[in-house]
């Protein structure tokens, strides 16, 4: 994607569409000015603006971020939950060729300084008064940032601390000074390039500090026309804004696309309203991780427990027969007429209720990527009639590298590669991209860079997989995750957690056998599935970590084990589970924000347990650490049951 020149003031590529984010809001000004941009809830009703509005809002923002000092080259921290004014503030960055750099909004203070290492961040933008606490408190440990900018001014006005403007402030000083001069709208419209940094996100950092990854325009408007060529996005979609802003899904698939493709992007009121609100937007388009495909698949079975009996007998009829049905289809088997009427007569009685409940009743394109997801469930969804694939891609890649494709959809592939995304797997069974999407290397660190980077383009993913004949990727876990038993039998731990995770009643788990002559487990039952299945059989518990040692848990837990047993081979097979008396928490720093393990600390933190998991012990007293968001420490002692497998 090069820039060729400009039209009507903006850099476009090569084809001659808009070049940056900025360019592609202009245009979208110009071109579909009545064309409802955003939407967001507030206090019941939908606040709508046009694109019009969004870059008058925007050109505002942008000429009062520019008179508190956001220069080119410089990060604006953004942190708190979606909201459309979070949204214009990241493009007016853009504008000033500066760059935002979103933080999850539940990261502790004890965390903060790792988010914001590079860009010299000396603005900041929260979302409200907590948000505007944490920033103050990392203040009076670095001194930065300087100014702090928030959003909503509730319980802002006792506050006496330098630097703290609100920002409608900053937007009626940035709407003043363009009054004042004449042809500065113009020149900010023009000022954005496809090189400037868009975006700076951070790595999940299971091994260690978050590497900061930038994104360049160029880098998003690529991998969006990637995306757009292979029929993966379109334009003029209905989105749904409830992703984390801190996460490449959120900026890419959301502001970056629904920006470039003149989409209709939908805010939730907050994210305990989301559910309702979702079902009111009814999306187009829809990405969730596999975990939140779960937890929709659990609402809908407890519902229907819930339901009447006819409702419940028409669900037992028509579920099973569809999700055979789906079955066959992928596998390219005939479908008969009687099949066709009964899928008729299901998508009437059953599916279209379920989709319409759930909000999907619309969602032509519906996604999942992150890790592996459980064939019930993505069965369950397809049968429902939503074409529900699988996507493949890293912050480094935009997220965008491969993604399944309707009419070629494989259970254990996460599809093919997008056009203009060349992949290769090299001789150690590392998978290789190369795509305008890719990064050009990590914030301030060499290093990383060139270990990631191949002189000639190509990012080493740190994925193990393969190609099948058809063109499919596979993915098998992380290269850096491959382990031995003491047998000398290899494994990659995640990829056996994964499926272990296709469990409802499993919400994470950590596979220990390294070096040891079988494989044992740490269990994190999931609360609401297990909890739930646990009522139904008059089973009392008065907490979860009661739930989590009774008998009868451990029983469920066992059995679920013995199902992936049954799928590993007979050195990697699970001997030994103990059931965690609290989930994996990333606030104890033993997940990520984006849930995914770290696994020197569970080996670290844990070590008592797994210990008693190899020398026999059938009950172990431990004494967990949590830590509360204040920052406060805590402990949690419980005896836990050890079960044989």
């Amino acid at each position: 994607m090069s820039a060729q020149g400009s039209v009507k003031g903006w850099p476009v590529t090569d084809k001659g569409e808009p070049a940056t984010l900025i360019g592609a809001l202009a245009s979208n000004a110009a071109e579909v000015p009545t064309r409802i941009g955003f939407r967001e809830r507030e206090y019941g009703i939908w606040r709508e603006w046009n694109w019009v509005q969004v870059l008058d809002d925007v050109l505002a923002l942008a000429a009062g971020f520019e008179m508190l000092g956001l220069t080119p080259g410089r990060a604006l921290t953004v942190v708190g939950d979606n909201r459309a004014t979070i949204y214009f503030s990241m493009l007016a960055a853009n504008v000033l060729r500066a760059f935002s750099s979103p933080v999850f909004p539940d990261v502790p203070v004890s965390e903060f300084q790792m988010y914001v290492r590079f860009g010299a961040p000396d603005i900041a933008l929260a979302e409200d008064q907590e948000q505007v606490d944490k920033l103050l408190d990392l203040r009076e440990k670095t001194g930065h940032p300087a100014t702090i900018v928030y959003d909503d001014p509730r319980g802002m006005a006792a506050y006496t601390q330098t630097g703290l403007i609100a920002l409608s402030e900053v937007q009626a000083r940035g709407r003043a000074r363009l009054k004042a001069e004449p042809g500065l709208a113009a020149d900010l419209v023009a000022r954005a390039q496809p090189e400037d940094i868009a975006v700076l996100l951070y790595s999940s950092g299971t091994t260690g500090t978050p590497k900061g990854i930038p994104l360049r325009h160029r880098n998003v408007v690529g991998g969006i026309a990637n995306a757009k060529a292979g029929g993966y996005f379109k334009e003029g979609e209905r989105l749904f804004a409830y992703l984390p802003t801190a996460w490449v899904g959120d900026f890419v698939f959301t502001l970056g696309a629904g920006t470039i493709l003149r989409s209709t992007i939908n805010i939730p009121e907050r994210q305990e309203t989301a559910l309702h609100d979702l079902r009111e937007v009814a999306p187009t388009f829809y990405l969730a991780a596999p975990r939140a495909w779960d937890n929709m698949l659990t609402r809908v079975q407890v519902g229907i427990a819930d339901s009447t009996p006819l409702k419940r007998r028409l669900y037992e009829y028509f579920i099973p027969r569809a999700i055979d049905l789906e079955r066959r289809r992928l596998k390219g088997q005939p479908i008969t007429m009687g099949d066709r009427i009964n899928d008729w007569l299901g998508n009437i009685l059953i599916y279209a209720p379920i989709k319409d409940y759930l909000g999907l009743s619309h969602a032509e394109r519906a996604y999942t990527g992150g890790e592996a997801m459980g064939e019930d469930t993505f069965l369950f969804f397809r049968a429902l009639g939503i074409k529900l694939k699988q996507f493949y891609g890293q912050t480094e890649t935009c997220a965008l590298s491969a993604a399944q494709v309707e009419g070629s959809v494989q259970i254990n592939t996460v599809g093919r590669a997008m056009p203009g995304v060349e992949v290769r797997i090299d001789d150690s069974g590392e998978i290789l991209i190369r795509s305008a999407s890719v990064f050009e290397g990590y914030a301030d660190n060499p290093e990383a860079t060139a270990e990631a980077l191949t002189p000639d383009g190509w990012l080493r993913t740190g994925d193990a997989g393969y190609l099948e004949p058809d063109g499919d990727l596979v993915v098998l876990g992380r290269v850096s995750e491959l382990v031995q038993t003491a047998g000398g039998d290899r494994f990659i731990p995640n990829f056996i957690e994964n499926r272990l995770k296709f469990s409802p009643y499993i919400r994470n788990v950590a596979i220990v056998g390294a070096d040891r002559d079988h494989l044992t487990a740490i269990i994190c039952i999931d609360y609401e599935a297990t909890g739930y299945w646990a009522e139904q059989r008059s089973i009392s518990y008065s907490s979860y970590a009661d739930l989590s040692q009774r008998s009868e848990v451990l029983d469920l837990i066992a059995g679920e084990i013995v199902k992936v047993n049954e799928l590993q081979p007979a050195p990697l097979r699970i001997r030994r589970i103990v059931n965690l008396h609290k989930d994996f928490d990333a606030d104890d720093g033993e997940i990520t924000r984006t849930r995914k393990l770290r696994r020197k600390v569970i080996e670290k933190n844990y070590a008592v347990l797994v210990n008693a998991l190899y020398d026999g012990s059938s009950t172990v007293m431990f004494d967990a650490t949590i830590s509360y968001e204040d920052g406060r420490q805590g402990s949690l002692r419980r005896d836990l049951n050890i079960r044989e497998v």
